[in-house]
């Protein structure tokens, strides 16, 4: 019970801790054990710390996951592991998340190209996803898909949410593709992402992302729309506040100065009663 409690803390500031908090205890119990364990992968990622030390510590993390999947896990996984039988989680979800942190941590990504960019959204959002339409109890198929596409549109809404914050870290996730397309070139890619996000045109490539986000969110409804509603009211609120902000960023823009999106709780609490009734 301890470590569940713990777990609870840590996902307590997630944005997606209301929409966890409605599911029945196991459900709950075990969607807090994998926000857990992603949040430690990412503060490793995300540490200022040297990168020879974070490889060593993502691989640690690999190979605790291996330990728990051999029937031997360690102490502080006990209710990661609980949640792996109750649900029976895939061990290759777990580490496509570290190898997706391993991204950030062997070079900071500046600028990729769309099929870069794809395969990190897979490994740190969609196969997050997979994990949680297990808990979530959905058909495998309509799962799958439904990982893929609203992963890949949250993905984007963060990264469209973060860009002062990624650059603030040398990172710049924005496609290379879109950039380009809108004038910004190769080497003004290549210097600090900071400078990229002041360009004049720097509008034109979030407006393509924004449109690549709409276009999963609507794929990811159609899916919801013909699951039992039960099964993914977590995933409805995730989604409909995710929206939320992917809307007020549009209604912002993106040229400097951009300051923050947040969404007020009590509009989350709307989501969520909508939700439920």
């Amino acid at each position: 019970m301890r470590k569940t409690t713990q777990a609870a803390e840590r996902a307590s500031g997630s944005s997606f801790y209301t929409g966890m908090r409605i599911l029945p205890r196991g459900q709950r119990e075990a969607m807090f054990e994998i926000y857990a364990f992603c949040r430690a992968v990412d503060d490793i990622a995300d540490d200022p710390g040297p990168r020879a030390g974070r490889l060593e510590a993502l691989q640690k993390w690999r190979s605790d996951i291996h330990a728990l999947y051999a029937g031997a896990p360690p102490a502080q996984l006990a209710g990661l592991a609980q949640a792996v039988r109750g649900f029976d989680l895939q061990r290759d979800d777990f580490f496509a998340v570290i190898d997706g942190m391993e991204m950030d941590v062997r070079a900071d990504i500046r600028a990729p190209d769309r099929a870069t960019l794809d395969l990190y959204c897979d490994r740190v959002a969609c196969a997050v996803g997979r994990l949680s339409v297990r808990v979530f109890g959905m058909e495998q198929k309509a799962g799958l898909a439904l990982a893929h596409h609203l992963g890949r549109a949250l993905q984007l809404t963060n990264i469209l949410r973060d860009l002062d914050e990624d650059a603030a870290f040398g990172r710049l996730y924005l496609p290379r593709e879109e950039l380009q397309a809108a004038g910004i070139t190769t080497t003004a890619l290549a210097a600090d992402p900071a400078a990229v996000l002041a360009h004049p045109a720097i509008c034109k490539p979030c407006a393509a992302v924004v449109a690549l986000a709409e276009a999963e969110f609507e794929k990811a409804v159609a899916i919801m729309a013909q699951a039992p509603r039960r099964v993914v009211r977590a995933p409805r609120i995730m989604a409909e506040a995710y929206r939320l902000i992917l809307n007020r960023l549009v209604a912002r823009g993106f040229a400097p100065p951009r300051t923050p999106v947040q969404v007020p709780r009590a509009k989350i609490l709307l989501i969520v009663l909508r939700n439920l009734l």
